[in-house]
């Protein structure tokens, strides 16, 4: 179930398929920026479409860069060899980091005038480090808000000092940014950092598109960086490579690989594998060592679930993986103890405070939570049932990693429900669409039909037959008639009724029905019973109160429902749904069978008439009318004993 302002994902079983990732977000947008400050033309292939690069795309065109889109996502870029044809403009970036930071150090040395705005989160991240290192260049910036936050204001640059000291532990992007800048000095220049460098990855990532477009960083030991200094020699210019193809993004990778591993695949992803230039490959090895399958080519990868059956807790230095460790903090949720993720200080600083974010949802599914100031440590529940799934939803702070990564949070048994879903547009626009085509749920047979159709003893049996939990909607009604009873609530109190409904615990085992501990019988499926139950049914508070009880009947390994809007509202993505009828006189002449084998006397007569009245009653309702709900298949059981009745119903879905 969709809206505006959520999605509700239901109880998933399984996840096998092969997904195609859209192109790499941080590549995407350094491609486009490396391609307009080049000499030549540049076609770019696979360019991820999202939030973040049309930020970037924008920007471009503003800046006077020609960007032609060639369709297929591909454009192609004329590159202004680093001098932007437009020296006064206006940017706004909403939240994209990757387009902020590296637009901010190349403008700052373009010799233009600029400013540069975003969404208020965007104006809440820090750029200090990055605006102090370009100032050591000689750059002429100034912050229109808060000192060391985004909005700015670029001058022309007075060039000057050729070694500039940056810190490394903030934001790997300020030193991308910086790097990526430097050639349009055309001088030598020693970069220096101050602290660790995080999110090493990335800057890999940084200095192999530059080298692509003809700019190489040193120095270099045993084809490794040294990691604490940096030097772009004067001289070099950026020159188009004429055609690049952006990898699939390895951070969206970790999504479905991790739904592989939970869900038990095999889950292929293709796009990326063990020769990309993206450091959140290594997602992989952080599943490995949970106990998760994990194969890779070189422009694919695959998980399935662990031998054992349950995934392994793990303590993680997550500086290799500083996106893709975002998975592993729900993805754990289904290991066997407690597992720590450390060296993650970045998600400090990131779209929102995504360990703090991460901290409160992960509490509302029922995990143990402990934040650090660089660290989470996380107990998932007692068992996998025991995942909640929160009636207010996992909120997701306009972050698109955390509206994905609760996704497998669904896996739980209870579902999910994801508020904001349309904040994954930043970097995976298809993300939901890409995950239900990958995942299964737990099946559901729903079946309705008019009174004494014979629905709950078909339902019952073919539950039965296929090992699946049952539910008996209509048993909800007349239980809760009956607890009204009890406790005397007036059948029309529909307030007090829906509190009553919240309240309820019931249980089924086999044919016998529990509620609040105590086993009821007959006098559930007698007439008075089935005539007070269509009373409350009639309620619509009382309908909404029972939904989250009917839902949660939804277990592994599926469930049979028999009910009035059972294929229609509760489980709408049943994967079959049965409209079982019969004609009047066929469901007199059983109710009658049905009664007198119980001892009871009735007259059928009385029943035929009674059966014929509600249904009309049922039919006129304007809460749930009796009717045949979109794709339900008729099952006109007249000429049917119950034995042929299920069997059809058996074959239908074996079909």
């Amino acid at each position: 179930m969709t809206s505006e302002n959520f999605i509700d994902l239901p109880p998933l079983l399984s996840a096998h398929g092969t997904v195609r990732l859209p192109g790499s977000k941080s590549i995407s947008n350094r491609v486009l920026l490396l391609a307009a400050l080049s000499e030549g033309t540049t076609v770019v292939r696979d360019l991820l479409h999202s939030d973040d690069t049309e930020r970037m795309l924008e920007a471009l065109r503003t800046l006077g860069v020609q960007v032609e889109a060639l369709g297929d996502n591909a454009y192609r870029v004329t590159g202004c060899g680093g001098n932007f044809p437009n020296k006064n403009a206006k940017l706004f970036l909403g939240n994209a980091g990757t387009a902020f930071r590296p637009l901010t150090a190349a403008l700052a040395l373009a010799g233009g005038n600029y400013e540069l705005s975003g969404v208020p989160r965007m104006h809440e991240r820090p750029i200090g480090d990055l605006v102090d290192a370009l100032r050591q260049l000689g750059a002429n910036i100034e912050y229109l808000g808060n000192e060391g936050f985004p909005p700015l204001k670029i001058s022309p640059a007075q060039l000057a000092g050729d070694i500039v000291k940056i810190r490394g532990d903030v934001s790997s992007q300020f030193l991308t940014g910086l790097l990526m800048a430097l050639p349009l000095t055309g001088q030598t220049v020693n970069v220096q950092l101050v602290g660790e460098l995080i999110s090493k990855p990335y800057i890999r990532i940084t200095l192999k598109m530059m080298a692509h477009f003809g700019v190489k960083v040193g120095p270099f030991v045993d084809v490794e960086p040294d990691w604490q200094h940096f030097i772009l020699f004067g001289g070099q210019r950026y020159v188009s490579p004429q055609e690049v193809y952006v990898e699939g993004d390895a951070s969206s990778a970790s999504y479905f690989l991790a739904a592989g591993a939970i869900g038990g695949g095999p889950l292929r992803v293709e796009g990326v594998g063990k020769d990309s230039v993206q450091g959140d490959v290594r997602f992989a090895e952080a599943l490995e060592k949970m106990g998760a399958q994990v194969s890779m080519g070189p422009n694919w990868m695959e998980a399935s679930g662990p031998s054992s059956g349950k995934l392994k807790a793990i303590e993680l230095d997550c500086n290799h993986i500083p996106d893709a460790a975002m998975t592993l903090a729900v993805a754990v949720l289904f290991a066997d103890g407690p597992t720590t993720l450390r060296n993650i200080a970045s998600w400090r600083v990131k779209e929102t405070d995504r360990i703090a974010a991460m901290a409160i949802e992960l509490r509302k599914v029922g995990a143990v939570v402990v934040e650090g100031a660089d660290y989470i440590r996380i107990t998932p529940p007692a068992s996998r049932s025991s995942i909640l799934n929160p009636q207010s939803g996992i909120d997701t702070y306009d972050d698109h990693r955390m509206a994905m990564c609760f996704s497998l949070a669904a896996f739980g048994g209870a579902g999910i429900r994801i508020n904001d879903p349309g904040c994954v547009a930043k970097t995976f626009p298809d993300y939901f669409k890409m995950f239900a085509q990958v995942t299964q749920l737990i099946p559901v047979i729903a079946i309705d039909g008019p009174s004494a159709s014979g629905k709950g003893t078909v339902a019952q049996r073919v539950a039965q037959a296929l090992g699946f939990h049952y539910l008996d909607s209509g048993a909800l009604y007349r239980l809760l008639a009956l607890a009204a009873g009890q406790q005397g609530v007036a059948l029309d109190a529909e307030a007090e009724l829906a509190q009553l409904a919240g309240r309820m615990d019931i249980r089924f085992e086999g044919a016998d029905i529990w509620l609040d501990g105590q086993l009821v019988g007959d006098e559930l499926r007698s007439e008075q019973s089935a005539s007070a139950a269509s009373k409350v049914a009639a309620l619509p508070a009382v309908r909404t109160a029972l939904l989250g009880k009917q839902k949660a009947f939804r277990q592994a390994p599926g469930l049979v429902a028999d009910g009035r809007d059972m294929a229609s509202v509760v489980f709408p993505d049943a994967s079959l749904k049965i409209f079982l009828t019969a004609s009047a006189e066929a469901r007199a002449e059983r109710r009658y069978k049905q009664l007198k084998e119980k001892g009871m006397s009735v007259s059928i007569t009385a029943l035929l008439q009674e059966i014929r009245q509600r249904d009309e009653r049922d039919s006129q309702r304007s809460v749930a009318p009796l009717q045949q709900a979109p794709g339900a298949s008729l099952l006109d059981t007249t000429p049917l004993n119950i034995e042929q009745a299920v069997q059809e119903v058996l074959d239908r879905y074996r079909a």
